[in-house]
């Protein structure tokens, strides 16, 4: 479904609320998203702008899947099928995200939302921004920006990440543009982040019809239901960017970042502006889940792999439930080294049996308990490359930050009674014959 088709799917299904009440971008919108536990949710009203905010609908695994039409079980397996046969979208003559063309933009007309005190300024968050690399072609991905003028952000461009290292290899600017109201196949491809050359909107194309325009003023193509786009330049110019909240709920420092300017703004005739609230579940959600197609991926290459979860508890980046088919002793050390593989910033990673619910942390927690010696099944990996998120790596600058990483093996162990490690269920009846 279309963003518009899904926001309207949602009020039918009464899991959408709509918000009459005047409200403003300076912190109020953020924290009433927090206190509604991010539900999909519109704020029709907001305080000096003409534009409705919109937010929550990447909030949990449920609503994502509904989104792109299948279930939460099976959605890790429609991300592999979309990330190993991409298909390309077709581009269109007109759209929608092109009824209104602003060449003179003032971003002051737009509702960025000031989060929290002590943010750096108003930020965009949900923000999908493409470039197009002269080696590799297209790369669709996100980048927070913080207003630094009327047509004016800083974006933070992480290091070795493909914008980053097309923007560095360049002497000129690079064309940018990016779309603020997207589909939820639009959303979760930009986050998904496959190798140099494979196109996320052909992910998007896969995951449900995502047909493309070119931009008013950049050599660029762009979903043709985009709500808002910003089309762009990320100039040789720096400027400070932060501090900002990040995945793990800590406050960013302060960066000198690429300064990215706005020469031109399309949007629909009745835009709506979206939101994304830093550190928390939709932020979480896009940053972790798509990882669990990669990791999937190489644990399958030494392993049957069953499912995979990137756990809220580890700021949805840094730990990971594998849970695998085990064949021979030695595949869950295998797991292991294939997890960390598969996402390099991972930290902790536990290999389960097809027993364990791993969306069940109590279940995950019984089976280190029941299943694991630390002799025998720990793994310790010291000097790691790590996350720049984590506050306990070593964070030395311009050196990438260093950690240490466990694996756990919480599988049954071999040559074993095996019987004396499953789990005993009751059997659960009808007490109404019983009560009453």
């Amino acid at each position: 479904m279309n963003l518009r088709s899904f926001l309207e799917y949602l009020e039918a299904q009464e899991k959408l609320i709509r918000i009459s009440k005047e409200v403003s971008h300076e912190f109020e919108i953020a924290n009433i998203m927090y206190s509604l536990d991010e539900q999909p949710v519109i704020f029709e009203n907001v305080k000096g702008f003409s534009f409705p905010i919109f937010g929550g609908i990447t909030s949990n695994r449920d609503i994502i899947a509904e989104g792109v039409g299948t279930t939460k079980e099976q959605l890790l397996f429609k991300l592999v099928e979309a990330l190993q046969h991409p298909k390309t979208p077709p581009v269109v003559d007109s759209a929608p995200c092109q009824d209104v063309i602003i060449k003179n933009p003032d971003l002051r007309k737009f509702p960025l939302l000031h989060h929290l005190s002590g943010d750096g300024g108003r930020y965009a968050t949900a923000t999908v921004a493409t470039i197009k690399d002269p080696d590799t072609g297209r790369n669709v991905s996100y980048h927070r920006l913080m207003e630094t003028g009327t047509n004016r952000f800083t974006a933070r461009l992480i290091k070795n990440r493909q914008t980053r290292t097309t923007y560095d290899k360049l002497q000129d600017d690079l064309e940018m543009a990016v779309c603020i109201g997207n589909s939820t196949a639009v959303m979760i491809a930009a986050s998904l982040g496959p190798p140099s050359g494979v196109d996320e909107f052909g992910i998007a194309h896969a995951l449900d019809d995502t047909p493309l325009v070119k931009c008013i003023t950049k050599d660029l193509e762009v979903p043709k239901d985009a709500e808002i786009v910003l089309e762009g330049r990320l100039t040789k110019d720096i400027d400070k960017e932060g501090p900002f909240v990040d995945l793990t709920e800590t406050r960013d420092f302060e960066r000198q970042e690429p300064v990215f300017v706005v020469d031109c703004i399309t949007h629909r005739k009745d835009a709506m502006y979206q939101a994304l609230i830093p550190g928390r579940l939709e932020h979480k959600i896009l940053m972790g889940m798509p990882k669990e197609p990669t990791i999937y991926d190489q644990v399958s290459k030494v392993t049957t792999c069953k499912n995979v979860l990137v756990t809220m508890g580890g700021g949805s980046w840094l730990h990971a439930i594998v849970q695998i088919k085990k064949n021979h002793p030695d595949e869950p050390k295998k797991a292991i080294e294939a997890a960390f593989k598969g996402h390099g910033s991972l930290k902790h990673v536990v290999i389960v049996d097809e027993d364990v619910d791993i969306y069940n942390p109590t279940a995950l927690e019984w089976a280190i308990a029941t299943r694991f010696q630390a002799d025998d099944d720990l793994v310790v990996k010291t000097d790691q490359p790590g996350s720049s998120l984590d506050p306990s790596g070593k964070h030395d600058a311009g050196k990438k930050t260093l950690t240490s990483k466990i694996g756990i093996d919480a599988t049954i162990p071999p040559n074993v009674d095996k019987s004396k490690y499953e789990i005993v269920r009751y059997q659960r009846l009808d007490v109404s014959n019983y009560c009453g």
